[in-house]
């Protein structure tokens, strides 16, 4: 596929011409807040909300895991309004995630937390009330558990398990402020015969909601 050539925050830039704006800009070096973004996930999910930029001749922003590129566009990535948006995006996946840092096992890895320290937007929901989930944890697996209070409904895991290890043991449960990842028919992580090798879910998850229970 031949390479075109577009202009992020006024830096000049060639990816291949329907490649996602997202991956164009970190090969570049140039950071966009996401969480739920993958390069090998089409269609691309976009559920976290965070990766909006400005594409010039746009009415309004668009998520760049989910725009291509094109000869000679023109993107934006952050504004007064982009700003806005992503700590908007982002405080209210803090109104619903258990903030549990000192235990958390991705306490040094987090998503969260990588974007709290690049965007400078703080760890907490803002004027949003906390409406944590309450959910059990699920540790009954010798592997690895889910602690569905830390998760943030990116569905990696579930892409993972389905798309790429070809399992699809994990998947979305109920829906609006009650959806969850879980298993088939709410059955424990023991039930499902997962390896103990696999654990593609554990180590594509953000957030430390499945996490290792071995080294």
């Amino acid at each position: 596929m031949a390479d075109v050539t577009f202009t992020i925050d006024g830096q000049t830039v060639a990816a291949p011409e329907g490649e996602k704006i997202l991956w164009a800009a970190q090969r570049a070096g140039i950071h966009i807040p996401h969480l739920c973004a993958h390069p090998d996930r089409e269609p691309p999910f976009g559920s976290c909300r965070l990766c909006y930029v400005d594409v010039e001749g746009r009415s309004g922003p668009v998520t760049a895991c989910t725009e291509p590129v094109a000869e000679g566009l023109v993107v934006t990535t952050r504004s007064e309004r982009l700003d806005r948006l992503v700590r908007a995006g982002f405080e209210l996946l803090m109104s619903t995630h258990d903030l549990d840092c000192k235990v958390c096992p991705a306490k040094r890895s987090c998503g969260l937390r990588t974007i709290s320290r690049q965007t400078k937007v703080k760890l907490r929901s803002g004027d949003l009330a906390k409406l944590l989930p309450n959910l059990p944890v699920d540790d009954s697996h010798d592997a690895f558990g889910l602690n569905p209070n830390r998760c943030i409904l990116c569905g990696l895991c579930v892409w993972v398990c389905a798309e790429q290890v070809g399992r699809g043991i994990l998947d979305f449960a109920h829906r609006g402020l009650g959806t969850h990842i879980s298993t088939f028919d709410g059955e424990p992580l023991a039930a499902q015969a997962c390896d103990a090798d696999c654990l593609a879910c554990v180590d594509i998850c953000p957030t430390g909601a499945l996490f290792r229970k071995i080294p």
